[in-house]
This record gives C-alpha cells, sequence and structure tokens, in this order.
C-alpha cells in the first residue's frame, strides 16, 4: 500500500508531501507517525553536511527558517528521539492528523489505508505571548 502524507499550515497551505511505499493496509497513527519521521530522517541523514531539515518536528539546537529547521551545527539526527519527539508533539497538539475528512485523535488508533491513502499532518503554530 502507498500512502501520501502531506503537510499543511493551519491556514491550509500545503508545506511538503512524503510518499512512503509498501505500508500495510491498516496501521496505526504511532506506527504510521514513526515510519514517516524514520523516512524524512533517512533522506536527510542520506545527505551528509545538510544543515536544513524539513520534518514533522523541530530537532533540538535548531531554528524555525522558513522552510524547516536550521540546525546550528550540521550533523546525522536520529529517528527514534525525532519520533519521540512527534509523539509528544502531538499529545501537546502540536500538531493534528486528517485521515479523509475525520480527525484521528488517538495515537493507537488505527488508519485504514485501503479507504484513504492521504494523510494529512496540520502543524499549528503557538500564539506569540499566549
Amino acid at each position: 500500500m502507498r500512502a501520501t502524507l502531506l503537510d499543511h499550515t493551519g491556514m491550509g497551505r500545503e508545506t511538503g508531501r512524503i510518499v512512503i511505499d509498501d505500508l500495510p493496509d491498516r496501521i496505526t497513527l504511532r506506527d504510521l507517525i514513526a515510519l514517516r519521521v524514520r523516512e524524512e530522517v533517512a533522506r536527510f541523514n542520506k545527505d551528509k553536511g545538510r544543515a536544513l531539515f524539513n520534518g514533522l518536528v523541530q530537532p533540538d539546537d535548531s531554528e524555525v527558517v522558513l522552510n524547516g529547521y536550521a540546525l546550528r551545527t550540521p550533523r546525522r539526527l536520529d529517528w527514534e528521539k525525532q519520533a519521540e519527539k512527534a509523539f509528544d508533539a502531538f499529545a501537546r497538539n502540536g500538531f493534528f492528523v486528517l485521515v479523509g475528512q475525520r480527525q484521528v485523535e488517538d495515537l493507537a488508533e488505527t488508519i485504514d489505508l485501503t479507504t484513504a491513502n492521504e494523510v494529512s499532518f496540520i502543524k499549528l503554530v503557538p500564539i506569540v505571548g499566549g
């Protein structure tokens, strides 16, 4: 099964997409997030010396820039650490996930990719001073 994972701003603008092949027909949100993060970190680590990471969550020792996160020092990222940060961000409402028109609210919830092969990750931006 192939799924397209889309990133959107809270205003609905698409900011990125990643296609992942060979997924099971049914997968928990936790496992889908872990696979997504593992894939984006692998792509980043493959390009040695790169300092701009465009992924689901911000790596440690980086700053937000226009098209992602700028690492202060170029280095390899640990996908498991990034996945834990993503699970934590989901729990704190840093982003939410839509499958079709339905919001998935629990990491343990199973997603049926045979009925909806596009999954939207809507990243929320904290209100300044709030």
